[in-house]
């Protein structure tokens, strides 16, 4: 997997499992992804943080190979994921 696409799929995950803390499923995929970031792309230390300067954007911080780098992903399309498990009664149960 491409280390945007990781990077995208981490976010997604932190901000459900942030929402949804009882979810297990949530927290067991947000695991998967920040192993695969560090095992399969050497990432460290990533954290995600709403951008205080644009509400439309998350940033993602991290390391790799001792340099920090940031990618800003768009609010929305970051938190659909979220959304649609909130919208379906399926997972509210």
């Amino acid at each position: 997997m491409k280390l945007q696409d990781a990077l995208y799929n981490w976010l997604q995950m932190d901000i459900v499992s942030k929402n949804r803390p009882q979810d297990q499923a949530a927290l067991d995929t947000l695991y998967f992804f920040s192993a695969m970031l560090e095992e399969d792309h050497s990432i460290t230390n990533i954290r995600a943080e709403e951008d205080s300067t644009q509400d439309d954007t998350y940033t993602i911080t991290y390391e790799l190979d001792g340099q920090q780098s940031q990618v800003k992903i768009d609010r929305e399309r970051a938190e659909q994921l979220w959304r649609d498990i909130e919208s379906n009664p399926k997972y509210n149960e």
